[in-house]
């Protein structure tokens, strides 16, 4: 009979490996805070050295208002698709781009259980696929 992945590997190695590995990513996504800085009067680029414009996702609207008016005007317009297109997608990047991650704080215990469950859960899952 195979075993996991077709191998003569171990099918409860393969399940108790999976559950430690998800367990232990679980746990350390959740430890893991993410904020952002995003709003409409947050500055999302810079245009220019030494400081220069400050370009805020308000100002990113204005060219997506005209594409949108120049596409219901006439829908093969390519500049009008152009600049909402091109501001949509400047907008997404400006929100991804303001995201930041922080860690919570946790015991030292914590963090070794969370390393445990990961690496140890992913050394079980890989030897299971391993024929003996």
């Amino acid at each position: 009979m195979k075993g996991a992945g077709g191998t003569s590997g171990g099918i409860g190695q393969f399940f108790i490996g999976l559950i430690m590995l998800c367990g232990g990513g679980y746990m350390l996504l959740n430890a893991i805070s993410v904020t952002s800085s995003f709003g409409f009067g947050t500055s999302l680029y810079r245009v220019g050295y030494f400081g220069g414009l400050s370009v805020t996702s308000g100002m990113i609207l204005i060219p997506f208002m005209f594409g949108v008016g120049m596409i219901f005007f006439s829908s093969k317009n390519l500049l009008g698709w152009l600049l909402a297109i091109g501001s949509m997608a400047a907008m997404i990047f400006g929100v991804i781009a303001s995201i930041h991650f922080r860690i919570r704080p946790m015991s030292a215990f914590d963090l070794i259980v969370i390393l445990v469950l990961t690496v140890g859960g992913l050394g079980l899952f890989l030897r299971s696929l391993r024929s003996f």
